[in-house]
């Protein structure tokens, strides 16, 4: 019997974010479903757990995306679905944050802050410390977050926009918040992970 794939929910997949997460599964030597990038989530849940299924090797970084809706958009209905799925281990989440209103917002583990240290503050969308109206509550308000709250995560890590937050994530530097966000909660979850010859 198939054992179920390791799986790191994001909740970003616009392009910047898509290639960040490319960049970083390259490096670490993860895997990525880059068709579930996209601005909203392209595929369903169910397409994503087919690709999951057809992965040589896992973890494997998941990207979902609302495109700013508040409520359970396609992205969060996609990751509900992978979420709950019994082939799937899911590992933890990025949790994004952006500025989008009307929406829950989910409590974090922890969160890494544009200058890439790892904080017990909430972070907005430039990875600003403490900017949440809350100031004690490490929680990450985003437009794909809210359906965290309604699965089995075991950890979430809290980042502000992947591959900008005032060019401290970009790209040409490695992403290296959006970096230490996957490589946390890897660490937490106990998995080996590295490249593959």
């Amino acid at each position: 019997m198939q054992q179920p794939v390791k799986v790191v929910l994001i909740t970003d997949g616009d392009r910047c974010a898509q290639h960040a997460v490319e960049s970083i599964a390259s490096e670490l030597g993860l895997r990525c479903i880059s068709a579930s990038g996209g601005n909203p989530t392209p595929i369903s849940g169910e397409e994503i757990v087919h690709l999951l299924k057809s992965v040589p090797y896992d973890p494997v970084l998941v990207m979902f995306d609302d495109r700013g809706k508040p409520g359970k958009a396609q992205g969060e209905t996609a990751m509900e679905y992978v979420a709950n799925h019994p082939d799937v281990q899911v590992l933890g989440a990025v949790a994004v944050a952006s500025n989008t209103t009307g929406i829950q917002g989910v409590k974090v583990d922890a969160c890494v802050c544009g200058d890439g240290k790892l904080v017990t503050s909430s972070v907005d969308k430039n990875g600003r410390i403490g900017s949440h109206k809350n100031k004690d509550e490490m929680v990450i308000n985003g437009d794909t977050v809210d359906v965290l709250n309604d699965v089995e995560i075991p950890f979430i890590i809290g980042v502000g926009d992947i591959g900008k937050m005032k060019e401290a994530d970009s790209i040409d530097k490695g992403a290296p918040v959006t970096r230490k966000a996957i490589e946390e909660v890897l660490k937490r979850s106990g998995v080996h992970y590295g490249r593959r010859t």
